[in-house]
């Protein structure tokens, strides 16, 4: 009785393992099955060097386009190790109190274009949801206005401010919102079409009206993850102001601009870690609150 239960018990284990005679059966059954596993076609094997190939030609076509070659990289370089000397040690030339209060404007710049973003996105991010409003024509059009404006780049906007209202930080302000706009309404459309259904419903379902529903249906649910995105978007506009002073916009980028006109790089190296250690703290606050949220 062992003898035959243990040969019930291998049995399987035997038949499992495959004999040197079985090999072409094995590989003409698993052929059979996947023929892919087995062996590619020639157009499969060819298609990664194709792709391959044609990135090579347009690299290079991109490179002649742009007259990159090494002489133009080589001169570019000496330049810039020219000026990196240029830039040590660095300077503030006897400007401190009035960079710190530049840089103090350009996050004033940030803040205030994010929190304008904010205040208009909301709105266009409830009727941009397809949960909020079912009509499919509005919420079309919605979606493909705010992608048209989400095209326009921050710097785009500065310009166009900046000859409309003037030189300043208010061009700047208006333009970090017009560009937040139409992006932060998207993520709020989105997180409003990911919340759970299901606590909308059960608060529907007392007959509360549409703004209770909102306040106690949705908002607990995506509060965090928007408020995370607005920090976010407030990091990045801090950056974006120091842009957009370049061009007219206020704040620190302006003063960055005038330096470097004037080939003060000692200076421009000093503004330069001054707006990344400022940067840096902003970075590490909001990345503590976003701790926090979530």
């Amino acid at each position: 009785m062992t003898v035959a239960l243990t040969s019930a018990l291998t049995a399987p284990l035997t038949a499992l393992a495959p004999l040197p005679g079985d090999r072409a059966t094995l590989i003409a059954l698993a052929a059979a099955k996947s023929p892919r596993a087995i062996s590619l076609p020639l157009a499969a094997r060819l298609k990664p060097w194709l792709y391959a190939g044609a990135f090579l030609a347009l690299f290079i076509a991109c490179c002649i386009d742009l007259q990159l070659g090494p002489q133009v990289l080589g001169d570019g370089f000496t330049k810039l190790g020219a000026i990196t000397g240029a830039m040590l040690p660095p300077s503030d030339g006897g400007n401190l109190v009035h960079l710190l209060r530049v840089i103090a404007q350009t996050l004033a710049i940030a803040v205030l274009g994010t929190l304008f973003g904010i205040i208009f996105a909301i709105p266009l991010g409830l009727v941009a949801a397809r949960n909020i409003i079912g009509n499919r024509v509005v919420h079309f059009a919605i979606r493909r206005l705010l992608d048209i404006f989400r095209g326009i780049p921050v710097l785009v906007w500065a310009l166009i401010m900046v000859a409309a209202i003037g030189l300043g930080p208010i061009a700047g302000i208006v333009a970090i919102a017009f560009a937040d706009i139409p992006r932060l309404a998207k993520l709020f459309a989105e997180a409003l079409e990911n919340a759970d259904e299901r606590q909308r419903q059960s608060v529907r379902v007392t007959g509360a009206r549409v703004s209770a529903v909102i306040r106690f249906g949705f908002l607990p649910q995506i509060l965090p993850v928007v408020l995370s995105q607005c920090l976010y978007f407030l990091e990045q506009n801090f950056r974006s102001a120091a842009v957009v002073g370049i061009v007219g916009g206020g704040g620190i980028g302006y003063e960055l601009q005038e330096r470097i006109r004037i080939f003060a790089f000692d200076e421009v190296a000093f503004i330069t870690l001054l707006f990344v250690a400022t940067v840096a703290l902003l970075d590490f606050g909001s990345g503590r609150l976003r701790a926090r949220l979530s």
